[in-house]
């Protein structure tokens, strides 16, 4: 594959880009810290509140599956743009929001609209050098998942000095501001000749045809759903007995998962040279850990904030490998095969975060340790499974 433009030497851009992906991802999180809040706002119960996390999730899967494939047939230049519009609207929803309905329907709205990300970056690969996708695709990833450590310190913090529908309002202003600087600076590559419904054909052979695809996305959703299993009860834990930390410093938390946020791209390199493998057990490794670390976590604050930080780490090193798998699969099908990909892996968000709120409610910590183990583990078998298909090396 040649490229008529290669963004790679282009830094402003690639930083807006990344920027917008955090921005856009991050906007899916900010009711996590705030769980606490909206259930007293609202006096509401615990396990309603947490539903908001779930809620989230499941939109935005349902975005990736229905709004990403657009990607390979549409003007991505004016698609992109579009989509941060329409998060806003699900922004402002939530910062107004009178009830918890109301909220629920503005994060959906979010949720939905804000897959602008999972454009971007099959954009990215598609304006890059083959042997650069990597470390585009890291460096992108990199934003994102800061984007997405930051927004729960920042609505944290927000809740704290304001009120907790704050961040809402400062995101939608923000995502209007970038929405209008990336509109005519994004790069144009050629779409497809494909009506809606052969998207989701073409998408049918993908996965009947690419078994590397299917176990990759199994693979990266039990590891997101580890994750978002711990992400949908950490505020839970933080907010009562032994640690009774308020908003902003269970926003803090997060913070913990930096190194794993900032190391996509280092990690995307090695995967170009030929680790991909390598990497996927590491990562496969430390996120078992991590849970390890994580059930011990009341007996002191360290434990927590090391087996958060783990975790992140052990994501993060899963999915830039499993992107860099599947984008080599089809070159001229990037979007479709990122939609199915990012929709099994949210998919597997929303029912960790499921999975966490019920084993919260009827098990505790250690049953949502429990739960998040198994899930790290399914992960593991998915990456053995992997190992056995010998890659297929298809045409440009």
């Amino acid at each position: 594959m040649s490229v008529a433009y290669d963004i790679s030497h282009n830094k402003a851009l690639l930083w807006l880009m990344a920027i917008a992906c955090g921005l856009c991802a991050g906007s899916n999180y900010y009711c996590q810290p705030l769980i606490h809040s909206i259930q007293q706002y609202f006096s509401v119960s615990a396990a309603s509140a947490a539903l908001t996390v779930t809620f989230a999730q499941v939109s935005y899967a349902f975005g990736l599956l229905l709004i990403v494939p657009l990607g390979d047939v549409s003007n991505k230049r004016k698609l992109i743009p579009g989509l941060m519009v329409l998060t806003t609207c699900g922004l402002f929803l939530c910062a107004f929001a009178i009830n918890l309905p109301m909220l629920w329907i503005g994060t959906i709205l979010t949720g939905l609209f804000s897959v602008a990300a999972q454009v971007l970056i099959p954009l990215a690969t598609m304006a890059v050098k083959p042997e650069k996708t990597g470390e585009v695709v890291g460096f992108l990833m990199s934003g994102l998942l800061v984007g997405i450590l930051l927004s729960s310190t920042l609505a944290g913090l927000l809740s704290d000095l304001l009120h907790w529908k704050a961040i809402y309002a400062l995101s939608g202003i923000l995502m209007l501001w970038l929405a209008f600087l990336l509109h005519g600076k994004l790069p144009y590559v050629l779409r497809l000749n494909l009506s809606y419904g052969q998207i989701f054909h073409s998408m049918a052979n993908l996965l009947r045809h690419e078994k590397r695809l299917i176990l990759r996305s199994l693979l990266g959703a039990c590891a997101f759903a580890s994750m978002s299993n711990l992400f949908s009860t950490f505020a839970l834990l933080l907010s009562n007995k032994p640690f009774q930390l308020s908003d902003f410093w269970i926003g803090l938390v997060p913070l913990a998962g930096m190194l794993g946020a900032l190391s996509t791209s280092w990690i995307g390199k090695w995967a170009d040279q030929g680790h991909t493998e390598r990497l996927t057990w590491i990562g496969a490794a430390i996120l078992l850990l991590s849970w390890l670390l994580l059930y011990f976590s009341q007996l002191g604050l360290p434990f927590y904030l090391l087996g958060f930080a783990l975790i992140n780490l052990g994501l993060a090193m899963l999915h830039s490998c499993n992107q860099n798998v599947i984008f080599r699969l089809r070159p001229d099908a990037k979007s479709r095969l990122n939609a199915i990909y990012m929709t099994l892996y949210f998919a597997g968000a929303a029912t960790g975060s499921a999975l966490g709120v019920f084993a919260w409610q009827y098990g505790g910590w250690q049953a949502t340790c429990l739960t998040g183990f198994i899930l790290a583990l399914c992960s593991a078998g998915f990456a053995m499974m992997d190992r056995l298909i010998k890659p297929v090396t298809k045409p440009a």
